[in-house]
């Protein structure tokens, strides 16, 4: 990842606040198309700049080839506030961030993350890398908002149970059922992904309780019914995996060495 700063200048007089929202409605598009990851950018006035700090998947993440049409509009929006398209500065790699995975069409793909992570939530299935959402080739309503409201949803329930004060019980139903509301959600967007990408994307189900260990590594797949139990963890995550279904879990948390 890469931390930027994007730079507004106004070429007109303009309001504060029309500005702001201008900036925010650029932010917002571009959070949506994956170009810039996270929620909360810092904006300041500086020198009678508007500036504005950003952590990117790649350097080159908000070249204007990789803009969705909302990200076009939310330009043509600053215009009509008075201020110029922004002027990107790379400020250097973030230390505290995962590697975006190389450019390359991956044999495999997996929709994950957990409330540690802000990255793209799409991550290749040999590197474990995350792969920015704008490298998916074409969606329907021109963003991905919906991928990052799953995101944000299955991080909120994981915050949850992590925490174990509230909730936590309906929270670990949500993350680990494949027939809870949110894991059906991230399946249809696993599918809907695989389908514009044409790469196999699978879907992670976490696991935790059970009785004992060898009850877990007995386990079938809730989706077939077949062994699907790995002689090896795959990125010392992963030790169910099942093709047919699009599956991917652990074993429960309980009993992982």
């Amino acid at each position: 990842m890469w931390v930027c700063e994007l730079q507004f200048d106004c070429y007109q007089d303009t309001q504060l606040s029309g500005a702001e929202q201008a900036i925010r409605q650029l932010l917002d598009a571009l959070r949506y198309n994956g170009q810039i990851i996270g929620r909360e950018f810092p904006t300041a006035i500086y020198q009678g700049w508007l500036i504005s700090r950003v952590v990117c998947p790649e350097q080159d993440s908000l070249h204007p080839r990789h803009n969705s049409r909302q990200v076009e509009l939310a330009i043509e929006q600053l215009h009509q506030a008075g201020l110029t398209s922004p002027k990107v500065t790379t400020r250097g790699p973030d230390l505290n961030s995962d590697t975006t995975d190389e450019t390359h069409t991956p044999g495999w793909q997996i929709l994950y993350t957990s409330y540690l992570h802000t990255c793209s939530p799409l991550r290749c299935g040999e590197h474990f890398s995350p792969i920015p959402l704008y490298r998916i080739p074409a969606v329907a309503n021109g963003d991905f908002k919906q991928v990052l409201k799953w995101q944000e949803d299955w991080e909120a329930c994981d915050q949850l149970q992590m925490n174990g004060s509230i909730l936590e019980h309906a929270a670990v139903e949500e993350i680990s059922s494949p027939t809870s509301l949110l894991s059906r959600r991230g399946r249809d967007l696993a599918k809907r992904i695989e389908y514009l990408t044409k790469v196999p994307t699978f879907y992670y189900l976490y696991r935790v309780g059970g009785d004992s260990l060898s009850a877990e590594q007995a386990r079938h797949c809730p989706g077939c019914g077949d062994h699907w139990h790995l002689d090896a963890p795959l990125h010392d995550i992963f030790d169910f995996f099942c093709e047919p279904c699009r599956l991917v879990s652990n074993l429960s948390w309980d009993f992982k060495s």
